[in-house]
């Protein structure tokens, strides 16, 4: 009868590839001859230490030495003591010994710095200019091209170098003359800035104190228009000086705050008080014919400079604005009616939907002395437009360019955008 070997407890070791031997165990074999799955131990690695010594500790250093600094001050003392006693072989003795002991201890950390503070890139780029230079200089040596310069040099007269110097230094001196110029120019450009946004500054000021004190005014405790006539002059008073003190942007504001507030427009009143009157809308009656304007701008706007400004949908209606400039104004929808424009400048503005004048543009004629208007025919409803320049006005309507080749006079006819063909001239000069 043939007996069967003993199945093995345990499998062999096998040696790592660390060198480190793995432990690999079985169960033993159970009556129905099968065997449970092998469990196998692997041995962790030991933990690597992570002590590195420092090149400190490995390689020692002269300047950690104890005795370095002494051995510096005994150099220093031999030094000078050469240079007190004027002895050249201990003086020389003293400088080598400090070389000797200070350069190993300044080299590490300077090398270590330059390593830290200048790339490789940088190192090279160092290094190739002194390369191209030294270079430059070898060639010259070498062919000659630096005794050929040493002659030319020789031959110049030194009075001529004299000379020559005397030049670059006047030019010097005109260049210093130059750079304060401009310094000098530049701080009053700065300054100049400065003074017209302080400028800026206090005129809006100005305007808003106004602007608070004519509202004041005006109004009562319920903020219901309550004009008195001694209130209407305070009220006159004030906007003439703010439009004789402001410049031309500061007398827009005031004429569009005075427009949008219907402050210039005549509104109708009652007879008892004077008070005006609501027209049941949250607003108030105009009255064209006998309205009473809470402020009259009457002679404000004569002579007035207001080129470039905006003054759309104002209300200049009856103003005096003799010799105007309101060149490149934008006037959309602006009443000019009864407006005298005598000789105003009105090149480049836009004209769109301006009102020069009421009723029909056949019947309608300017403002009279005399004779009061009429409102149904544009009889004196007109705006005086005699000698007015209107080169180059932007959105001249039909009937605006009609009724300013009518009135405007032969003289301003040549200016008119369009021309004044088949238009009479009606103002007959």
């Amino acid at each position: 009868m043939t007996t069967q070997p003993d199945s093995p407890q345990s499998s062999p070791s096998v040696d790592s590839p660390t060198g480190e031997s793995g432990i690999s165990t079985a169960a033993n074999t159970s009556g129905n001859g099968k065997s449970p799955p092998a469990i196998k131990l692997t041995r962790q690695p030991p933990p690597v230490s992570t002590g590195v010594l420092s090149r400190q500790t490995s390689q020692p250093s002269l300047a950690n030495h104890p005795s370095v600094p002494i051995l510096t001050l005994i150099a220093i003392a031999i030094l000078v003591l050469g240079l007190t006693i004027d002895n050249f072989w201990i003086g020389m003795a003293g400088a080598i010994a400090t070389l000797l002991i200070s350069v190993p201890v300044v080299w590490v950390p300077l090398q270590q710095w330059l390593s830290e503070s200048v790339s490789p890139v940088e190192q090279s780029r160092f290094v190739a200019i002194f390369g191209l230079l030294a270079a430059i200089f070898g060639l010259a040596t070498l062919t000659g091209v630096n005794r050929k310069f040493d002659a030319v040099l020789e031959k110049l007269n030194s009075e001529a170098i004299g000379s020559l110097a005397e030049w670059i230094g006047a030019l010097g001196q005109i260049l210093i003359a130059v750079l304060a110029v401009y310094i000098a120019w530049r701080q009053y450009v700065i300054s100049k800035d400065l003074t017209i946004q302080q400028n800026t500054i206090t005129q809006q000021q100005t305007i808003d104190a106004y602007f608070q004190g004519v509202s004041d005014l005006a109004l009562d405790n319920e903020g219901l228009l309550e004009d008195w006539p001694q209130e209407r002059a305070f009220s006159e008073g004030r906007t003439a000086a703010i439009l004789s003190s402001v410049d031309a942007q500061g007398k827009a504001k005031v004429i569009r705050f005075l427009s949008q507030s219907r402050l210039l427009t005549p509104l109708k009143r009652d007879r008892h008080l004077g008070r005006p009157m609501l027209d049941g809308n949250g607003g108030y009656l105009e009255d064209r014919d006998d309205g009473v304007r809470v402020i009259d701008l009457n002679v404000m706007l004569a002579g007035a400079d207001l080129a470039g400004t905006d003054l759309r949908w104002t209300e200049l209606s009856d103003a005096n604005m003799v010799r105007a400039n309101l060149s490149g104004c934008d006037l959309v929808k602006a009443n000019l009616a009864r407006t005298i424009l005598f000789e105003a400048n009105l090149s480049g503005a836009d004209l769109f939907g301006v009102h020069l004048f009421y009723g029909s543009v056949e019947t309608a004629s300017p403002r009279s002395r005399t004779k009061p208007p009429n409102y149904e025919t544009g009889a004196h409803t007109g705006a005086v437009v005699e000698n007015a320049n209107f080169t180059g006005v932007l959105r001249l309507e039909e009937e605006q360019r009609y009724y300013c080749c009518a009135w405007c006079g032969e003289n301003s006819r040549k200016s008119i955008p369009g021309g004044c063909d088949g238009i009479p001239n009606k103002l007959g000069r």
